[in-house]
């Protein structure tokens, strides 16, 4: 049988996929405890997430705004994560839409180093690469949401686009499965299975809609916890 055949999801069905997982993980860590079956499903968010953003990054028309829209998203959505998860505004953890934003500005740098025929193609490549490790490195210092992981997700699925889906999807799931193994985590190589799927389409509109769900179903999920405890 064809592999084609397999390839049933788009960029929209990956990021629904997505959604559901990330709302099984929040309200498993906010309600029940940290349910593990919960917070396992939970891990297939992220790493579609990371592959959809290069894919955005790969096909925009315009990648500064795609950057000053993931940016504005980011601090949109702070108040909110920090309302779910610390019941108040603090700096102490930031939301993954500001891992996000700092990803795009890696591969934004990464491309301008690599770009154009001018200079040592190994040497530019080797210093785009220092560039990606420095924004990972700065996701760490600044606490954002799965830190260094995020960045090195999202410019490994960039980086191999151009390779089989298989083998693109296989390197970008083998880090993060690899590299986050305990407890829960140990399920992040499932993720492979819908990004196996994907069909290079992007499917139907719905861009506003994933980026107003990330904050809208955190300040839904506080507002619960607010009510269960009153």
């Amino acid at each position: 049988m064809s592999e084609k055949k397999f390839r049933l999801l788009d960029g929209t069905t990956l990021k629904i996929i997505a959604m559901v997982s990330m709302v099984f993980d929040h309200v498993g860590d906010m309600f029940f405890g940290g349910a593990e079956w919960m917070r396992m499903i939970g891990r297939l968010a992220m790493p579609i997430f990371a592959f959809c953003i290069a894919e955005g990054y790969s096909h925009t028309g315009d990648k500064k705004r795609y950057l000053m829209r993931m940016g504005l998203f980011a601090l949109i959505s702070e108040i909110p994560f920090d309302l779910a998860f610390a019941g108040k505004p603090e700096l102490g953890h930031q939301n993954i839409m500001f891992t996000f934003f700092l990803s795009i500005i890696a591969l934004m740098l990464y491309d301008r180093i690599t770009a154009g025929e001018n200079g040592n193609g190994k040497v530019k490549t080797v210093l785009g690469v220092l560039v990606v490790l420095a924004m990972a490195a700065a996701a760490l210092l600044l606490r954002a949401d799965y830190t260094l992981f995020a960045v090195i997700s999202v410019f490994l699925f960039y980086v191999f686009r151009k390779k089989d889906n298989l083998i693109r999807v296989a390197i970008g799931v083998a880090f993060l499965a690899l590299t986050r193994t305990v407890g829960y985590y140990c399920a992040t190589g499932f993720s492979f299975i819908p990004l196996a799927m994907y069909n290079g389409k992007k499917g139907r509109g719905l861009k506003w809609l994933f980026y107003l769900f990330y904050p809208g179903h955190l300040l839904v999920l506080w507002l619960i916890r607010l009510l269960i405890k009153a």
